[in-house]
């Protein structure tokens, strides 16, 4: 398919106004442009209370917010890691997505600020995703969540995350997780599939931007075969809990999500995948202004309420 008509839209927009290349920007610079992204999320969306604090972390407290909707609890809980590469975004870049995913499924969504790269390499940013993770199973209840009822979700970066978070769990025996959303999740730092090739020149997130990040969260590339890195490079992912794992076509990473579901169905997980067609990385959080984003977070909301209802 071609790229949806208000995407292209978008993206000429960037272009007009002479946008350079990611990697060719300061850490700095990159993450300002995806604070200014945030726009593209819309309105915030009406919610009983969100809520501002801390979850003790390995090295010091993560700070997370939690989105709590109307309706009686305990409410279900998903736990959020934000997209940026491990070197940019925020709670704030993130936030009208969480508020929608939290509006509409019903769920309580606890966003997580983990430490970012170059500051904090690799693995900083799984440690703190864990780390969150297990604080929630222990304290949700004091904001009204259900810790019986846990799923961890993610976009990009965070779809990495949650998927090693999973995969931790699993090993490390807990907390108990019911669902993994993953959007657009890096899986394999040595991917070399079709899709690396076909959008290597973006458009949005290219090759270039990918090795970009990579070289500021890994200390080596060898850190890459490292299965907290690389969850796809896992021997074993039998066992791990059932997942939506959702693509875009126009994007370099989608062969691996999609072989990352493949691999999870073949081991017995129940794993659904959704690839969307004429779409570009990142297109989850401009669901203020391309509608195939609203549809697909509606999509993202209903997997979340179904699964831990």
């Amino acid at each position: 398919m071609p790229l949806d008509p208000q995407i292209e839209a978008l993206l000429a927009e960037m272009a007009a106004q002479g946008a350079r290349s990611p990697e060719s920007m300061t850490v700095a610079e990159n993450r300002a442009m995806i604070e200014e992204f945030a726009a593209l999320g819309g309105p915030p969306a009406e919610l009983a209370r969100v809520e501002d604090t801390t979850a003790p972390g390995p090295e010091g407290d993560v700070p997370v917010r939690v989105y709590v909707p109307p309706g009686d609890g305990p409410l279900p809980v998903v736990v959020y890691y934000h997209g940026g590469g491990w070197v940019i975004g925020s709670l704030d870049s993130h936030d009208a997505l969480c508020r929608t995913l939290a509006a509409r499924s019903g769920c309580l969504v606890l966003a997580v600020d983990y430490r970012l790269a170059p500051e904090n390499r690799f693995p900083a940013a799984v440690d703190d995703a864990y780390a969150a993770l297990t604080w929630a199973a222990e304290k949700i209840g004091d904001f009204g969540g259900d810790p019986s009822r846990l799923a961890v979700a993610g976009d990009s970066a965070g779809g990495n995350l949650a998927a090693v978070v999973a995969q931790l769990v699993k090993e490390r025996g807990g907390p108990r997780l019911a669902f993994q959303l993953l959007i657009y999740p890096a899986t394999d730092r040595f991917d070399d599939s079709p899709s690396m090739y076909e959008n290597a020149a973006g458009p949005l997130l290219s090759r270039a931007w990918i090795e970009w990040f990579y070289g500021c969260y890994l200390h080596s590339p060898d850190e890459g075969a490292d299965t907290r890195f690389s969850p796809a490079r896992a021997e074993d992912v039998s066992g791990l809990p059932a997942a939506l794992v959702i693509t875009a076509e126009f994007d370099p990473l989608r062969d691996q999500g999609a072989a990352y579901a493949g691999k999870l169905r073949a081991a017995g997980v129940d794993a659904e995948l959704l690839r969307v067609d004429g779409m570009i990385h990142g297109f989850i959080s401009m669901a203020g202004v391309v509608d195939k984003a609203r549809e697909v977070v509606d999509t993202a909301a209903d997997a979340l309420r179904a699964a831990l209802r």
